[in-house]
């Protein structure tokens, strides 16, 4: 059985303001929530500048949160993140039942749902990124038949979408709409994230928008570079007999010990890493450099 992975994450956020900063408020999802296959041994969270308040909360998913205020003129603002975190392999995955017998489930039959169905309801409707549309239902139905497993159907949906659609970081931003991605094929692992989610929801399926960090391995013989690594983005789909289970569009894998969940929420709306309001400061476009490093790799070096 494969033993626990322990990694050290380094996250960097720097805004340049053309002008100052007078009042800014700020909402971070950085912090990595506990799991039952994931440890945090530590964690640092700097602030410069010392934000005039500072709150840590749990949101509506349960995610850690920080809420930031600035009541001072600033023309910089800097958020780094320092941790330590261990991850377990995933549990052995159970038989599955059918897909539809899992929508069926979620149909009101004169009793209450039991608790999982009722938590997981929140994710088979239609959210900010991420709407319930006849295209999404017809694009995924090849790999949902009548009597297709569940799981089996989800392995199926997301190699189709890693095999049509291509990466590329230039076609997309926030902004596009989910049905042009679906035209284009092209898009980001944000992008096929929310296609997935769109397919499973239009199907009547619970499926959630998963944010975290991917260990990248540097081409055979090269270096592994300092501060190109980024947040990732993956699915994952509610099975009554195993509860959630991940899939990862991007790469055609079930996220296992190189996956590190930060959080989760119906999309990326949800799990932002950094957003917020500010009353000045111009033009800006913030500068990020993310480092994912396995301890024993730390350890060989030290």
């Amino acid at each position: 059985m494969s033993q626990a992975a322990g990694y050290r994450v380094h996250h960097l956020t720097r805004y340049h303001y053309g002008s100052p900063v007078t009042l800014s408020l700020h909402l971070l999802h950085l912090l990595p929530r506990p799991l039952a296959q994931q440890r945090i041994s530590q964690q640092q969270l700097t602030i410069s500048p010392e934000p005039s308040q500072r709150q840590q909360r749990l949101d509506p998913f349960g995610n850690p949160v920080v809420n930031l205020a600035f009541d001072q003129p600033h023309r910089e603002l800097s958020v780094e993140l320092t941790m330590e975190l261990w991850r377990q392999p995933r549990p052995p995955e159970q038989p599955s039942p059918s897909w539809q017998s899992v929508v069926n489930a979620f149909a009101y039959h004169g009793q209450p749902l039991a608790a999982d169905l009722l938590e997981a309801q929140r994710y088979r409707y239609e959210s900010p990124h991420v709407h319930l549309k006849r295209n999404f239902a017809d694009y995924a139905r090849d790999c949902f038949g009548e009597d297709t497993l569940l799981l089996d159907g989800c392995r199926a949906l997301m190699a189709k979408i890693h095999s049509e659609f291509t990466f590329d970081a230039s076609a997309t931003d926030i902004a596009t709409p989910l049905l042009t991605v679906l035209k284009e094929r092209r898009g980001v692992c944000q992008d096929f994230a929310h296609l997935m989610l769109a397919c499973l929801r239009s199907l009547g399926l619970a499926a959630r928008y998963i944010s975290g960090y991917l260990l990248t391995l540097p081409p055979p013989g090269k270096p592994r570079l300092i501060g190109a690594d980024a947040t990732h983005a993956w699915v994952e789909v509610f099975c009554p007999s195993n509860g959630w289970v991940g899939f990862d569009p991007t790469n055609n894998c079930q996220p296992d010990l190189q996956h590190l969940v930060v959080g989760w929420g119906r999309d990326f709306t949800d799990v932002s890493p950094l957003r917020g309001v500010l009353l000045g400061g111009g033009s800006h476009d913030p500068e990020v450099e993310v480092t994912v490093l396995p301890i024993e790799e730390i350890s060989t070096a030290d």
